[in-house]
């Protein structure tokens, strides 16, 4: 069986604060290592009342401190949002307080509204056109330094590089610079196989990695029986319906029915895009997994789990990890 790995987005819930979310998250990774998760790795978005995860390598330092050896990471950090040399200078503190244990996914959208993203980015057209030189730059950084400029810390951790997207730009760019790739079918399913076939067949061997080496993002929330998980499930629905309307608000509270929340219109492109969700008892997960893994053939799955409840959330970790378990059995 191909490694887990948890993707966390630090949901702040309906009815509960920031610090709650960030307590959260710290106790979602114990319980990754617990259950023998590969990576626990956290998503950078700006002005989501729903997502306390923006300074993402202050909260990796929180997450490294809780546990002993789980990978932590992002997945990712939105480069262009950045100074190459200032991710550079918090991933090389962050791997030498945690030596080996650090990963550093790329992406090259803002993670936010445009509003808020020209208050990040200042030009949001040179960000996004010099994405290659700006990863380029920070894997320089990483190593030996540019121009007699280095990072202190991050000069020679060679803190390992992923390029994550949903489209068939960044496979093309992880094939070309020999790095692994992770694709973000969790929302944005409609290039997932093409993009997979492009960046195995046009893959370029590199120092850091000499075969290519892919992974995939599904959200998954596990209960019970069937029931309860779709009924968990009612609240990531909730918040594309809010995504969609352009609400910002805090992750909502499940619901029995999303009849009259959302339209029709709002309903098929909402199951469109979260078409790989994995959503069920065990037993159901474990076909569904099944599934995605042989269709894809990658070589690692990471999962978000947006549920609500704190208790049922840690509950669907250890038995997404049981299912894990029991297939490789």
């Amino acid at each position: 069986m191909i490694p887990f790995s948890i993707l966390d987005l630090a949901p702040i819930t309906q009815g509960n604060t920031v610090a709650d979310s960030l307590d959260m998250s710290r106790k979602m990774a114990i319980a990754a290592e617990k259950h023998n998760y590969l990576r626990f790795w956290l998503a950078e978005h700006h002005g989501m009342k729903g997502v306390a995860s923006s300074a993402t390598s202050v909260l990796l330092a929180n997450i490294g401190a809780a546990t002993s050896k789980i990978r932590i990471g992002s997945g990712g950090v939105m480069l262009p949002n950045h100074s190459a040399l200032v991710i550079a200078e918090q991933f090389g503190t962050l791997a030498q307080l945690y030596p080996n244990r650090v990963d550093l996914g790329l992406g090259r959208a803002p993670g936010t509204d445009s509003k808020t993203a020209l208050a990040l980015r200042r030009n949001m057209q040179t960000g996004a056109e010099n994405y290659p030189n700006d990863v380029l730059e920070l894997q320089s950084y990483l190593a030996n330094g540019v121009d007699s400029i280095e990072a202190v810390p991050g000069n020679q951790t060679f803190v390992p590089l992923w390029l994550l997207g949903s489209s068939l730009y960044s496979a093309k760019l992880a094939a070309q610079f020999g790095l692994p790739y992770s694709f973000a079918s969790h929302f944005a399913p409609d290039q997932l196989m093409q993009a997979l076939q492009t960046y195995r067949a046009d893959f370029k061997p590199s120092v850091q990695l000499q075969t290519s080496h892919s992974m995939a993002g599904i959200m998954a929330v596990v209960a019970d029986t069937d029931a309860e998980a779709q009924y968990l499930f009612t609240s990531v629905q909730q918040q594309f319906v809010n995504m969609f309307r352009n609400v910002n608000q805090a992750f909502a509270h499940p619901v029995d029915s999303m009849n009259g929340i959302w339209s029709a219109g709002e309903k098929h492109h909402i199951e469109h895009m979260l078409q790989y969700a994995i959503v069920g008892s065990k037993k159901t997960v474990a076909f569904q997994l099944s599934r995605f893994i042989k269709a894809t053939e990658i070589d690692e799955l990471i999962v978000s789990m947006p549920i609500y409840d704190a208790d049922a959330r840690l509950k669907s970790l250890k038995l997404m990890a049981q299912v894990r378990d029991e297939m490789v059995g």
